[in-house]
């Protein structure tokens, strides 16, 4: 069944688009059973693309700017997602994240569930800093105990409008909104679920839609993907996008895993078993050629054997962002008990000048965060 903002029309454009493209991209090819989650292979479809130079304001030019979608006219921003799953409260996880880096976030990503009110005390405190503002990237999950389909049929309005109100009273900076982040994975098929892909591009709509409609005009919004081949490949992968007219960003959480070598195979993962699968940037340039691409979570994890490993993989950023001049955020997910492993950038002296280096790179320096 059809959802709001698609049209039969639309959406039979989409998906013949669809094919074409990745039939095009790869050669053709029958996709496989799927694989674990968030996997990933630095496989090219296709040759990388050039790296560019670094955007930044000319001698005499006007100042670099911020669009009110948040969108840098130079670089990109760098932002992080501190200490998770140590329990550490997030202004003192971010403070302790930023000295071990040795420079500040633009983003910081924080996450929410249920009932729960956002911004919090302690993160307006984070976005107001008087040492420098920072923008919000808020991860919202609208309810546990229902369906998509419950939650586009109004099951949590009473909830979203309570959240409109707090917004409106308490933070009317502009932020990042994702809501309901990676769906792949919770999709379930057949009729009756009601969490279906048509069900959870229903459920976003309906959220931001009701957000507005109470009167929050600051929320940035973000279609959140895992950007993994195994999930893509499903015959309901592109069912999940809610609609250009409540989508602001694009992004994906892609994870340097035992098959990723590098940045270009952490934004374009590709798998011999998908072979029409092209990658998740070059997806998004197929598709949403206009919109700003975020990698709103991405991290190393360990590899025992090659503990050089996070050194070269952040060196392969530095050196390969500006072959994606569509990316305009780059968060970075640390913590030492990530589901698959240690993302810590410091678990190696060498890693962590990387990493240092890489925060410090004009890249994310040539766009300051806008004062409220």
């Amino acid at each position: 069944m059809l959802r709001p903002g698609i049209s039969q029309k639309r959406a039979a454009t989409l998906a013949a688009l669809t094919l074409a493209t990745l039939t095009a991209c790869s050669g053709g090819g029958a996709a496989h059973p799927p694989a674990a989650p968030r996997e990933g292979r630095a496989s090219g479809t296709g040759a990388a693309p050039e790296a560019r130079p670094v955007q930044v304001a000319p001698s005499g030019a006007p100042a670099c700017t911020v669009t009110d979608r948040l969108i840098p006219s130079c670089g990109a921003w760098w932002g992080l997602a501190p200490e998770i799953f140590t329990g550490v409260p997030v202004d003192e996880a971010l403070r302790g994240a930023e000295e071990r880096m040795g420079s500040r976030a633009d983003i910081v990503h924080v996450y929410h569930r249920g009932k729960e009110l956002f911004p919090t005390e302690r993160e307006i405190r984070l976005a107001r800093d008087k040492r420098g503002p920072r923008l919000l990237l808020v991860n919202w999950k609208p309810s546990m105990e229902h369906t998509w389909a419950e939650i586009s049929d109004g099951a949590v309005d009473r909830r979203i409008d309570r959240l409109a109100a707090h917004l409106r009273r308490t933070f009317p900076e502009r932020f990042f909104l994702t809501i309901h982040h990676e769906p792949e994975n919770d999709v379930v098929p057949g009729p009756g679920s009601g969490m279906q892909a048509a069900d959870y591009a229903a459920m976003y709509r309906h959220v931001v839609l009701r957000l507005r409609e109470k009167g929050v005009r600051n929320a940035v919004t973000v279609m959140t993907y895992m950007g993994a081949p195994n999930w893509a490949a499903k015959p309901w992968f592109g069912e999940l996008y809610p609609g250009d007219d409540v989508v602001d960003w694009v992004a994906m959480d892609p994870y340097a895993d035992g098959r990723v070598r590098d940045f270009d195979g952490l934004v374009n993962k590709t798998r011999p078993e998908y072979a029409r699968w092209p990658g998740f940037y070059r997806w998004t340039q197929l598709h949403f050629p206009g919109k700003p691409v975020m990698v709103a979570e991405w991290g190393v994890f360990e590899r025992p054997g090659d503990r050089s490993f996070k050194r070269r993989f952040f060196e392969s950023v530095r050196a390969r962002m500006g072959a994606y001049p569509q990316i305009k955020a780059l968060v970075y997910f640390d913590s030492p008990h990530a589901p698959r492993g240690d993302t810590r950038f410091d678990t190696e002296p060498e890693a962590r000048r990387a990493f240092s280096e890489l925060a410090r790179d004009p890249r994310f320096r040539s766009t300051g965060v806008p004062r409220p």
